[in-house]
Order: C-alpha cells, then structure tokens, then sequence
C-alpha cells in the first residue's frame, strides 16, 4: 500500500519523442510509476503507450498544458526548435515553473537558444543527452549528461534515474551537448579503428573471436571492441550479430559528428580524426547504410578494399 500510495502521489510527466530511444525511455517512467502523458510526430508510436495506460496528445502543446516536467527526445536540432516553439510548439501552452528537460542530442547553441526562450516563458529547460544507445536505454542504465541551473538538478535527476544509472552534472545550459559531442566523436574515432583492426587480423588470418579477445585483454581495448564489437558472430545480443539493425544509426552518428565539426570551428579546434570520421559516416550515409547501425562501418570497410 506505500508503493500504491507513493504512485498516486506522482505527478504526470510529459514526453515527446517516442523513437529508437525515447520509446524504452518513456516506459521506464511509466515502470517506476508516473503517468505519462506521451506525443510523438508519428501516432502509431503512440499507440503502445495508449495500451500501457498513457495518455496520447495531438501536439507538444497540449503536453504542456497537461504537465509541468516535460522530457524531448528528438532526432536532431530543427526537430527541437520546432517541438519548443513551433506553431503548436511547447512554449505555446507551457506553465510557469515548468521544468523542461531535452535529452536529445542538438548543438549547443540551440540548447542556449531554446533555454532562453524557456526563460522567458518562467520556465526552466535544461540539456540533458544521453549515451548508452537502445540496449541502455531498455534496461534503464542510460548516462545523462545536464546542463542547466544547479537549484534545478535535484528536481531533473529524480526523473533521469529511472532512465540511467549515472545523472552527471556538467554545468550551465549546453554543457550536457558539448559533453556528449566529445564523447561521441571519439566512439565513432574508437569504432573505426576497432573496425579495422579486426579486419587487418582476419585478412592475416586470425579467427575474429580470437583477436577480438586479445584485444580486450591489451591496451587496444575499448567499448568499441569489447562491448559493441563490429564484426558478426564475435559477440551475441549487439547489431553486428543482427545485420546492423537497431541500435545507433549511421545517420545519427554522421549528424553527431557535424556537430562536433561545427563546435570544433567555432572554437577554432583541430580534430583531424574528427574530420575523417565524419566523411567516413557521410559516405556511409551516401552508400545505403544510412538505417543501418553506425558499427556497420567494419562491412563497410569491407566492400571498400574490394573496389
């Protein structure tokens, strides 16, 4: 009867996006008990939600009107601009003292812009990206990365632990995007080199499974080799045992990867690996494995070396 009445108490939450990555999200919320009052551009990703008790809207708007903590999950900067302050965007109906969380990942100026906005409206927006990918995202272990005004952490991290097990705080808005930003360039760096290491070892004649565990066993290890390995049947349960499907696509880390290009310009920058990786993802993107996962880089390679 605590746990029912400590679910009761709960108040709704708000959640746009309901993709790859929002959709495991948005059920962790409803597991740990609050009402979600969900949206998504698509109805039919909505429509599981109905089934769990959710309630569906038919805008950011009306979530807003609905719920004063409201969690983004959204593929890409316009995307973002567009669920905030679009025609029926949330800031058409958000409430004062609203907290805004947008755990999508955008560039860091448009965090700024959009917390401006927010600001204006009496509200509150923090950026909150994640890492992890889909597999994370399902079991509730994702890494948020915040940005955003340190009074409101508290208030963003009791939402943010049902969906990950570390909330880290960054500093002010758009420091959870740079933060993610740097993370990603070096996993695309780190997953194209595991890509072709274990290609160079298969083409010598080592057996994948094999090398993939010296690998981890030596100073070449990383998440690329040992958690996500990129060759099929090295490891169970990751895209590259599934033809690349699911997970984080191609297209995704070629959009993450311009980010990181745009930041390093501002900045003024040097991130030669950067660069590279980031037309390796774009051609990629422009050779058919734009929906694959972006581990599929070591079959790309592959058919490379064959032209």
């Amino acid at each position: 009867s605590v746990c029912s009445r400590a679910m009761a108490s709960k108040t709704p939450v708000g959640f746009i996006g309901l993709g790859n990555m929002g959709n495991p999200m948005a059920k962790n919320l409803v597991k740990h008990g609050y009402p979600v009052i969900a949206y998504d551009v698509f109805p039919e990703a909505c429509k599981e939600f109905q089934d769990l008790g959710a309630q569906v809207t038919d805008s950011p708007a009306d979530v807003a009107e609905k719920a004063d903590r409201i969690i983004t999950m959204l593929p890409s900067s316009p995307n973002a601009i567009e669920v905030y302050t679009g025609a029926n965007g949330i800031l058409k109906k958000v409430k004062k003292g609203s907290l805004l969380i947008d755990s999508s990942t955008i560039d860091p100026a448009v965090s700024k812009e959009l917390a401006k906005a927010v600001e204006k409206m009496g509200a509150v927006f923090m950026d909150a990206p994640v890492s992890g990918g889909v597999g994370a995202a399902r079991a509730g272990n994702l890494t948020f990365m915040v940005g955003g005004v340190e009074q409101e952490f508290n208030a963003a991290k009791e939402l943010l632990t049902c969906m990950g097990s570390n909330v880290v705080y960054c500093g002010e808005v758009g420091t959870g995007q740079a933060a993610k930003i740097c993370n990603n360039m070096l996993l695309a760096i780190s997953m194209i080199g595991t890509a072709e290491a274990m290609n160079l070892g298969i083409r010598l004649g080592l057996d994948p499974k094999l090398l993939a565990k010296i690998l981890n066993m030596s100073s070449g290890r990383c998440w690329s080799s040992d958690t996500y390995n990129p060759v099929p049947g090295v490891m169970e349960g990751v895209p590259s045992a599934n033809n690349y499907q699911g997970g984080f696509g191609t297209t995704l880390m070629a959009k993450d990867l311009g980010l990181a290009q745009i930041s390093a310009t501002n900045t003024k920058t040097p991130v030669p690996l950067g660069s590279q990786a980031h037309q390796i993802y774009r051609m990629m993107c422009a050779k058919g494995y734009a929906l694959k996962d972006f581990s599929a880089v070591f079959q790309f390679l592959r058919e490379e070396e064959t032209l």
